[in-house]
C-alpha cells in the first residue's frame, strides 16, 4: 500500500511536469558528457551517504547500528515519506525498525536530525534572504515587519506555556524533549550538525552545477546566495506532497528570474534535483520496504 502510494506519487509528478520543461530536460540529456554525469553521481551519492552517516550517529546514542542498517532505514523511510505531507512519514517509518520501548526515542532522534538540517538551512538562508532583499530592492513594509515580530514572540510564548503539556505523543512534552536532547553527548550533536552542513554544501553545489549545465550564466556567489534563500523558503513553507515540486519550482523561478535566469533553465534544474535526490533513492529504498520484517515487540 505504501509503495503503491509512493510510486503513484512519482508517476503523477512526472506526467504532470510541464511538457516544455520535460522536452528541454530530455533534449539537454542528449548533450551531456561523462564529466557532468560523474559529478552528478558523486554529489548525489555523497549527499545520501552523509544523511545515512548522520542517522547512524544519531541512533548510536541509544543503540549501535551498522552503516548498512542505517542505509536501509534511511532509504526505506525516504521512500515511504514521499507520499506524506512535509515528509512526516519518515518519523513513523524509522520508528518501526526498532522495538516498541525505543520508538519514542527514535522519533526524537529523527526530529533532532531534521532540526539540525533546518538550523544549517536557516543560517545560510538568512544570508541569502538578506542579499535578495538588499540587492533586488525588495522592500518590507513596517506592518509586515511588525507582524513577523509579533508572530515570533507569540510562537515563543506558546512554546513556553505548553512546555510541560503533553504533545501529540503520549508521555512527551516539550520539557521532556529538551531533557532528552540535553542527555545526548555534545560531541555527537556536533557530529550531526557537521554532517548536516556537509549535506547542505553538497546539494547546494549540485543545484548550482545543474544550473550551469542547463545554461545559466549567473555569477557563482550570486547563484549560491539565491540557492540559500530558496532552500530557506521551501523549508519553512508547508507543503502537501502533490504540490511539493510545484512549490519548489515556483520559489526557484521567483528568485532566479530576478537574476535573469530563464524560467526553463530553472524548472529543468528543479526537476533534475528532484529525480536525483528523491526518485532514484526511493527506487532503491522500495526494495528495503518490500523486504522489511516487523520488529518483535
Amino acid at each position: 500500500m505504501l509503495l503503491a502510494a509512493t510510486f503513484g506519487y512519482l508517476y503523477y509528478k512526472l506526467t504532470q511536469t510541464n511538457a516544455q520543461t520535460l522536452d528541454a530536460f530530455l533534449n539537454a540529456l542528449q548533450y551531456i558528457n561523462g564529466g557532468f554525469i560523474v559529478l552528478f553521481i558523486v554529489l548525489t551519492v555523497a549527499n545520501q551517504f552523509f544523511e545515512i552517516l548522520k542517522w547512524k550517529t544519531l541512533v548510536a546514542a541509544i543503540e549501535p547500528i551498522s552503516l548498512k542498517t542505517a542505509a536501509q532505514q534511511s532509504l526505506a523511510s525516504l521512500t515511504i515519506s514521499l507520499s506524506t505531507p512535509n515528509r512526516i512519514g519518515e518519523y513513523g517509518a524509522k520508528a518501526l525498525y526498532f522495538a516498541k520501548p525505543l520508538r519514542k526515542q527514535i522519533l526524537l532522534l529523527t526530529f533532532l536530525g531534521n532540526a539540525s538540517q533546518l538550523l544549517v538551512t536557516l543560517f545560510f538562508g538568512m544570508a541569502g534572504m538578506y542579499y535578495v532583499v538588499q540587492h533586488y530592492d525588495i522592500g518590507l513594509s513596517t506592518f509586515n515587519l511588525v507582524l513577523l515580530i509579533v508572530g515570533l514572540v507569540g510562537f515563543i510564548g506558546m512554546a513556553y506555556y505548553f512546555k510541560e503539556k503533553q504533545l501529540l505523543i503520549k508521555g512527551l512534552s516539550i520539557a521532556k524533549v529538551m531533557q532528552f536532547i540535553k542527555k545526548i553527548e555534545g560531541n555527537r550533536k556536533i557530529q550531526v550538525l557537521f554532517f548536516s552542513l556537509l549535506r547542505y554544501i553538497l546539494f547546494s553545489t549540485l543545484f548550482y552545477v545543474l544550473l550551469v549545465f542547463f545554461g545559466a550564466k549567473t555569477p557563482i556567489l550570486e547563484a549560491f546566495l539565491l540557492i540559500f534563500a530558496m532552500y530557506l523558503l521551501v523549508s519553512i513553507l508547508p507543503s502537501i506532497f502533490i504540490f511539493d515540486v510545484i512549490l519548489r519550482g515556483g520559489v526557484a523561478v521567483g528568485l532566479f528570474t530576478l537574476a535573469g535566469v530563464p524560467e526553463l533553465t530553472i524548472l529543468c534544474t528543479v526537476l533534475t534535483m528532484w529525480i536525483l535526490n528523491f526518485v532514484l533513492p526511493s527506487i532503491l529504498g522500495s526494495y528495503f520496504v518490500m523486504v522489511y520484517k516487523p520488529v518483535l515487540e
